[in-house]
């Protein structure tokens, strides 16, 4: 009786841990997920009614074609700006904008926002647009694709891939992430929410890596199609998603000369013999200067006299005649075919008839036999 009250009390325990567990399981997937329709409280005069302390400024350098749109939108730009209490300067000598904090300044991340603008005005996105980083829950991202890289033609056919024909790829990626793409130059600029720019800086980076994009935006349709669905937006979308591998079409090029690593052994290699150890292991250390001059100069003629008979035999070379090839003979043809001189005489005095140029002869009318003779009427 005492184990099976013990057994019971176990069971109930491990009961008791389990629905712990699966509630707090539950109370982590809802401080995850941000409820529908709820937004952040605007920041106020109210938050900071003191303002800042110090005086904030940014600058930036904008290019020479630049310089003829920023005059236009000049205006609406102090305009934005100053909804903000942030004051803008345009120096054209100096081809710079600066942005900096007024004493009505409240927000501390208004000079941010700021700076953010003028560094999209400078890289060619256009006002309309970039003015939205102004606006909360909006941000933008500049990613430099110059330097990944090396090889300029590689890099250019992969940002055209990148934009797609007829800007196509970069359309679908911008319905996709919620976000304005702009490439210009060696950097592209991203505007829309956090989410969206996390996704688009990998699908760039990405494509930079010689990965299509159209295998990320393969990936990012599936997504936006799980976060529709409630059930399956707290589970683990590995199983969904597709798994796309790098393919090596071209082998690795074996080398030519392969090099056979020698067998390790550590004893050093026997020390080369000198000159001196050589003549002594031929006896030649032992014999006179006259005795060793004769010796070299008897190698040296034997030398010159191979030489010598090398060069006879590649004169005589050029004397030697050629192999003859063998006469062939002559087939006769079979006695049967005889030459018809009778034909060839026929044709040649048809030819003699022809004139060159005149249609072929008429042959006259067949002859009518007359039975019998008419006499002549006499007038």
């Amino acid at each position: 009786m005492a184990a099976s009250a013990s057994e019971s009390v176990s069971e109930s325990r491990s009961e008791k841990k389990a629905q712990k567990a699966k509630h707090k399981a539950a109370d982590e997937s809802e401080l995850l997920t941000v409820p529908e329709g709820w937004k952040e409280p605007g920041f106020t005069r109210e938050d900071n009614p003191r303002g800042l302390l110090e005086e904030s400024s940014f600058a930036t350098l904008f290019p020479k074609y630049r310089e003829a749109y920023l005059k236009e939108c000049w205006p609406l730009v102090q305009k934005a700006l100053s909804d903000l209490f942030i004051k803008a300067t345009l120096d054209l000598i100096e081809g710079s904008v600066t942005v900096a904090t007024t004493k009505k300044t409240f927000d501390p991340y208004a000079i941010l926002r700021a700076r953010d603008l003028i560094k999209l005005l400078a890289r060619s996105v256009p006002f309309e647009q970039a003015v939205r980083v102004l606006e909360d829950n909006m941000a933008c991202d500049i990613i430099k694709i110059g330097t990944l890289v090396q090889n300029r033609e590689r890099f250019v056919k992969r940002r055209q891939r990148l934009i797609g024909p007829k800007g196509s790829t970069l359309k679908a990626l911008e319905l996709l992430t919620n976000c304005y793409v702009m490439v210009q130059g060696n950097t592209v600029s991203a505007l829309g929410p956090y989410s969206g720019l996390k996704e688009v800086r990998k699908v760039v980076l990405d494509t930079m890596k010689n990965i299509h994009p159209i295998y990320n935006i393969k990936t990012l349709m599936i997504k936006r199609e799980l976060a529709n669905d409630p059930d399956l937006r707290t589970q683990s979308w590995e199983r969904f998603l597709p798994n796309f591998k790098h393919k090596r079409l071209a082998k690795r090029k074996k080398p030519k000369n392969k090099k056979v690593k020698k067998e390790y052994t550590p004893f050093p290699p026997p020390q080369p013999e000198s000159k001196l150890d050589r003549e002594l292991a031929t006896g030649e250390f032992f014999l006179r200067e006259s005795e060793k001059r004769r010796k070299k100069m008897n190698e040296i003629k034997v030398k010159q006299a191979e030489v010598l008979s090398r060069r006879q035999e590649e004169r005589k070379k050029a004397f030697i005649p050629p192999k003859e090839k063998p006469a062939r003979k002559v087939q006769k043809g079979p006695a049967e075919a005889k030459i018809d001189i009778e034909a060839i005489k026929d044709k040649v005095k048809k030819a003699k008839t022809k004139k060159l140029g005149a249609p072929p002869p008429v042959p006259p009318p067949p002859a009518v036999p007359v039975k019998g003779k008419k006499k002549k009427s006499k007038s």
